[in-house]
C-alpha cells in the first residue's frame, strides 16, 4: 500500500529533473566564429597612462627623500630633477602600475604621481596614503 506513494513521488522526482536538462547544446557553439577561447581576458585596470585627477601638488619632503632613496637603490647616480607631480586619485591599489598575476584592491586609492629625470632619463613613481614610492615601469 505504502508502494504506491513512494513509487509516484520518485517518479515525480525523476520527471522534474530530467525536464531540467538544456538538451546538451552548447550556446556557443551555435554561434558562427565564437568560442570560450577567442573573448579577450578581463581587464581590472585602465591600460596606458593616468592622467591628474587633482592639481598639481609639491612633493612633501619625506616623499622626496623615499624616491631619492630608491633611486640610488637602483643603482641611478645623478641628482633627480622635478619634471611634475599631481595628486590622483587611482582606480585601484596599484595605483595605475599593475604587474601581471598580482592582486590588488579594488577601490579608489587617493594618491600622487611623481615624475623626475635623471641624467636624461625619465622616472615615474607613484604614492598611495604612505611614503613608499612605487617605480612605474
Amino acid at each position: 500500500m505504502r508502494r504506491t506513494p513512494i513509487l509516484t513521488v520518485i517518479a515525480l522526482a525523476a520527471l522534474a529533473l530530467t525536464s531540467c536538462s538544456s538538451g546538451g547544446t552548447d550556446p556557443a557553439a551555435e554561434l558562427p566564429g565564437v568560442s570560450p577561447s577567442t573573448r579577450p581576458p578581463l581587464q581590472t585596470t585602465t591600460p596606458g597612462p593616468v592622467g591628474p585627477s587633482g592639481p598639481a601638488i609639491a612633493v612633501p619632503q619625506s616623499r622626496w627623500d623615499a624616491l631619492v632613496a630608491d633611486l640610488t637603490k637602483r643603482g641611478v647616480t645623478g641628482t633627480p630633477a622635478l619634471v611634475s607631480s599631481e595628486a590622483v586619485t587611482f582606480n585601484d591599489g596599484s595605483l595605475g602600475c599593475p604587474s601581471p598575476g598580482q592582486s590588488y584592491t579594488q577601490a579608489q586609492v587617493d594618491g600622487m604621481r611623481v615624475v623626475v629625470s635623471v641624467d636624461g632619463k625619465t622616472y615615474d613613481y607613484r604614492f598611495g596614503q604612505g611614503a613608499e614610492p612605487r617605480l612605474c615601469a
